[in-house]
């Protein structure tokens, strides 16, 4: 709608001419701009639709091997002839919940990364010590992570803040997990946890082989998979360290990625601290 001041006198014929010269280059702006918007739109949905086919062939390839796996070692346990010894069976057994443990891993991290970025979850915050999350995390995580070394320093100043403390535990316990895999066994992992200003400042790192230049741009986008781009074939959905992205960006913080020294990395994560009446410190 396009309104003209004139006063009590009527429009003149130029002037009704240059109005209507402005109407028609307005009406073809809007056209370009809904145009622009419907192309995006359906870019968008172009991207959604390629990033579901990558996950459903993720899940449809992925899971089987897992669960063919199970299945397998079950069949042989249940019929057994007296042929398999204790050592035998307790390994198949322990593969067995090496890989179920994997995929109850898998199917939470899923629904929760579908549900954040569709926003369909609800934070439930209260105040929180971080150190608190930590010490809740480090009883879920990987088992094989006693064949680490796992050190946690403790924070040098008040960490409080005010977080979905369920959510937070996936992200600690995600991040200590990636550590896990993907470095060899005897590798150092350190939890560090400080106050920096008017943020919460968490860093788990490790002085494994590290991330090559090429992925670390990356580590964080859905299906990713560090050395093996898109998830496809291997254990990995790429969803851990997208879901902590995912959280951390929810809770109003920011995570990264930095080298270690001599070699290896650090996942770094911020909070904003808060105070005991759940404030923003300052």
């Amino acid at each position: 709608v396009m309104g003209l001041l004139v006063g009590d006198r009527p429009l003149e014929s130029k002037e009704r001419g240059v109005a209507s010269a402005v109407v028609g280059e307005a009406t073809l702006a809007l056209g370009r701009i809904r145009a622009l918007r419907e192309r995006e739109q359906a870019q968008m949905s172009a991207e959604k639709e390629r990033l579901r086919a990558n996950l459903l062939r993720s899940i449809s390839h992925d899971l089987r091997t897992p669960l063919t796996s199970i299945i397998g070692s079950v069949d042989i346990l249940l019929d057994r002839d007296g042929s398999l010894d204790d050592v035998e069976s307790r390994r198949l057994l322990g593969g067995v919940r090496s890989d179920a443990t994997w995929l109850g891993e898998t199917v939470e991290n899923l629904l929760a990364i579908t549900r954040l970025e569709n926003g369909a979850m609800c934070l439930s915050t209260n105040l929180e010590l971080m150190d608190d999350v930590i010490e809740e995390a480090l009883r879920h995580v990987d088992r094989r992570v006693s064949e680490h070394s796992l050190v946690v320093e403790p924070s040098d100043g008040d960490c409080l803040v005010d977080v979905d403390a369920r959510l937070m535990v996936q992200v600690v316990v995600n991040l200590v997990n990636n550590a896990v895999k993907y470095t060899p066994a005897g590798s150092h992992i350190t939890i560090t946890l400080r106050r920096a200003g008017k943020w919460v400042e968490t860093s788990v790192s490790d002085d494994g082989p590290g991330i090559p230049l090429e992925d670390r741009s990356k580590v964080f986008d859905t299906f990713y998979t560090v050395g093996q781009g898109l998830a496809d074939g291997h254990r990995s959905f790429g969803l851990g360290l997208s879901l902590c992205k995912s959280i951390v960006e929810a809770h109003g913080g920011s995570i990264w990625l930095d080298s270690a020294t001599p070699h290896g990395c650090v996942f770094a994560f911020t909070l904003p601290a808060r105070d005991l009446s759940g404030g923003e410190c300052r």
